[in-house]
């Protein structure tokens, strides 16, 4: 039973210990926010913060462009920009970082057979550890009612 615990605290532990749970209202730190990179039309920069949000920084993986404070994610925000001000559209843009990055930089990803591990995966992972918890419980109070 210890063995089961020890598997489930390793397996849990770095999700728990998540920054993003520890306090989820701290407030993003991005050092670019009012830089040299903020648009000057406040119209532009919304488009720009909207489409951050959309996109998942492919070094931390769980925050979004617009959260993470990787140097990856940072020139993302100035690419878009950039791109917005060259008159892309949001299509063009999403395409172009999709086809560089694939599918997984989406924030949610388009439900299709290469992306299911990205939707469903979690669930699964969730899934086999409450069957294990089960069986462990299980196994515990058939041996503690065969020592009765």
């Amino acid at each position: 039973m210890r063995r089961w615990i020890a598997v489930l605290v390793l397996a849990l532990g770095p999700v728990l210990a998540s920054p993003a749970l520890a306090n989820p209202h701290l407030p993003p730190q991005i050092e670019d926010r009012n830089g040299p990179d903020h648009l000057a039309n406040p119209v532009l920069e919304a488009r720009a913060v909207a489409l951050q949000k959309k996109f998942r920084c492919v070094v931390c993986q769980g925050e979004s462009l617009n959260e993470s404070n990787a140097p990856l994610a940072a020139d993302l925000r100035r690419l878009i920009r950039k791109r917005i001000l060259e008159g892309q559209s949001n299509r063009q843009i999403t395409a172009y970082l999709v086809s560089r990055y694939g599918d997984f930089i989406l924030m949610k990803p388009p439900l299709m057979p290469q992306t299911y591990a990205l939707w469903f995966g979690p669930v699964f992972i969730l899934v086999v550890a409450a069957g294990v918890a089960g069986a462990v419980v299980l196994k515990a109070r058939k041996r503690v009612q065969g020592a009765v």
